[in-house]
Order: C-alpha cells, then sequence, then structure tokens
C-alpha cells in the first residue's frame, strides 16, 4: 500500500494515518461488515483465515467467506527489528501476503515510514492457522529486503509470493517509485536466492529530476501475480488509495507465459514500459477500490480487495468478486461491490 504523493506527502500521511487507524478491529462490532485493508487469504481445513493490515497483521477466520470471526493478530507487539529498520515505524504492519510452503504457513508483511522507502518486508512462520491448535504460534523470521532512501530506487513493501511450474519460489513487490520487482526466493523462501535475479514487471515513467527520497508521481502498487491456464497474471494497483470517498484506487492486469514477464496487457503493452488493462474501477457508491489478491477456492477463481464505501465516510470494506474468463483474460461483474457483503460474528 503507497503512503505518498509527489507534492503532498506530509499531507496525505496524515490522512493515511487516519484512514489506516480506521482499519483495526474492533470486535465489539458484531454485525457490521469487515472494515480492512489490503486483504490476502488462506485456507486449511475448510476453514478460511484473513489477513489485512493492521497493529500485529488483522487476522480473521470464516467458513463460508461471509461471515467472519476476529481472529486477533500474527504480532502481540511489533516485530523487534521494526524500528532499526524505520524509526517512524507508527505501529502498523502493513500488506500482508500468505502462502503454504512444506505443511507450514509463511507470512510476509510490510514496515514502513510513512511517505518514504525507508522500509523492509519480514517473514513470521506457523504450523497452523487454527488458533486452538496446540501447533499454532508465529515465529519471525526477520528482514527478507530491506530499502533505503537515496540508496534504493524502489520501495520494499506490498509483497505477494508465488510458486512457479518448477516449485520455486518468486516474490513480487513495490510500491510508487521505480515500480514493481520481482526475485527469485532461496530454498526456504526466506530470502533472495543466491546469486540474486531481479527483474522489473511493472512501472511508469519517473520523471528525471525527481529525487531518490521520493516517491514520484506514478501511483503504481500491490503485485499480485495468480496462475491460470498456460498464463501468470500481474493484477496491480492504480492511483490513490487511503483517502476515503476521494481515493482513485482501481485496478488493472497483464499476463505473461513466464513469471519473469515481460507482463503485457491486452494491447500488447509492456507493463513494465506503463501499460495496464484496467478490469475494476470505483463508482458513486464505491469511488475506491484496489490492492487485490486472487485464489481458487472450490474450483473457483475470486479476486478479494478492499473498497471504499460513500455511504459510510468512505469507510474501507472487505470485497470477495467471483473472476469470469473471456478469451484468457479476467473479467468482474461491478455489481459485486453491492452483492457480496460480509459480516462480523462473535468469536
Amino acid at each position: 500500500m503507497n503512503k505518498t504523493t509527489l507534492t503532498t506527502g506530509l499531507i496525505f500521511s496524515t490522512l493515511l494515518a487516519a484512514s489506516c487507524t480506521s482499519a483495526k478491529p474492533d470486535v465489539n462490532r458484531i454485525g457490521q461488515e469487515v472494515s480492512i485493508h489490503d486483504p490476502v487469504m488462506a485456507e486449511e481445513d475448510g476453514h478460511y483465515y484473513l489477513f489485512s493490515t493492521g497493529p500485529g497483521i488483522t487476522i480473521y477466520r470464516s467458513d463460508d467467506r461471509v461471515h467472519w470471526q476476529h481472529q486477533g493478530r500474527a504480532f502481540e507487539t511489533e516485530p523487534s527489528w521494526a524500528k532499526d529498520v524505520a524509526p517512524e515505524f507508527g505501529g502498523h504492519l502493513w500488506a500482508p501476503d500468505v502462502v503454504e510452503k512444506d505443511g507450514k504457513y509463511l507470512l510476509y508483511y510490510s514496515v514502513s515510514a510513512f511517505g518514504k522507502n525507508t522500509s523492509a518486508i519480514g517473514l513470521t512462520i506457523t504450523e497452523t492457522l487454527d488458533p486452538n491448535s496446540p501447533d499454532y504460534g508465529w515465529e519471525d523470521q526477520g528482514i527478507v529486503i530491506q530499502s533505503v532512501p537515496n540508496r534504493d530506487n524502489w520501495n520494499a513493501i506490498d509483497p505477494a509470493v508465488i510458486e512457479d511450474e518448477d516449485g520455486n519460489g518468486w516474490m513480487a513487490f513495490g510500491s510508487f517509485w521505480s515500480g514493481h520487482k520481482l526475485f527469485k526466493l532461496n530454498d526456504d523462501w526466506s530470502a533472495p536466492a543466491e546469486p540474486e535475479q531481479w527483474y522489473s514487471i511493472a512501472a511508469g515513467t519517473r520523471p528525471a529530476g525527481v529525487p531518490a527520497h521520493e516517491a514520484g508521481p506514478v501511483e503504481l502498487e500491490a503485485p499480485f501475480i495468480f496462475k491460470h491456464g498456460e498464463y501468470y497474471y500481474q493484477f496491480i494497483s492504480l492511483g490513490k488509495c487511503c483517502r476515503g470517498a476521494d481515493s482513485t484506487y482501481h485496478i488493472a492486469v497483464g499476463r505473461s507465459e513466464s513469471v519473469t514477464g515481460p507482463y503485457l496487457d491486452k494491447d500488447g503493452r509492456d507493463l513494465a514500459q506503463g501499460g495496464a488493462t484496467v478490469i475494476l474501477k470505483g463508482n458513486k457508491e464505491w469511488p475506491g477500490l484496489g490492492h487485490n489478491s486472487a485464489y481458487t477456492f472450490e474450483g473457483k477463481d475470486y479476486l478479494v480487495f478492499h473498497a471504499y464505501e460513500a455511504a459510510d465516510n468512505g469507510l474501507q470494506k472487505l470485497k470477495i468478486l467471483p473472476i469470469e474468463w473471456n478469451d484468457g483474460w479476467p473479467e468482474l461483474d461491478p455489481a459485486g461491490l453491492d452483492s457480496y457483503t460480509s459480516e462480523i460474528v462473535a468469536d
């Protein structure tokens, strides 16, 4: 989730802080919708687990992907190393991703400071997602990658991990700056593989005069790669998040026959050269939406994301919409923004 604009970074940071604070789960809101940012999901033994930005990473559980129970958080406080990376870290862990590997669940997350690429992606692991199991418990593995202002022209947030057809792990990540990157993970998916293999998979045009420590004007973030048929699909979020009813967030896509790209849109434009096919934009009722993940549940593909509801003061709400495929391209029915409604139920 990006945290700045080029010319109004300080003001936007204040707005974002308020917006992300509203994403903090209130377990007394029984019967109301799930209000979260940057949702990702995993399934274990017929139960669905939902993870999102928030203090310690917010967790919910469901049996039907509609009714959700609050399940606490992955970190009681915060990673021990967080303020070493980002002294201005405010307590919210951003933009998680969760994957299963070798019988364990790997939860990647972002630590950052508002409006800066003073950032790192971390990893924590548990043997099960069931909080009632004696094997449940998150063990932090520390930093996977780190970005440093004036050293790196990329931002180490918004991780998303995919396994290729050969069983190799790859991490996509990135927000504003020089766009989205992809690198191959080592055998346990805890760090870049050696020798390092890095690729640019989505980017816009960064003006030459923008200082290296500033995000720049390219509103691009939140890559998520999903395999369907013979293609890898890179979903991305464009526009501005976290402004409630003033958000311009929307979802676009490109596809590639290789996990490393190039990812091309419907018109053959490379996402690394500014291409992208928009598949879902906001409307009057839901002015901004994005930061999606994608899954196959019970033989059906779904897109999971958050959307800002104008009628509720721009509060972010969970959305899960079915993906339809037309000539090899994903399509979403905007009517699903109204038809899907989550509900918080008692623990």
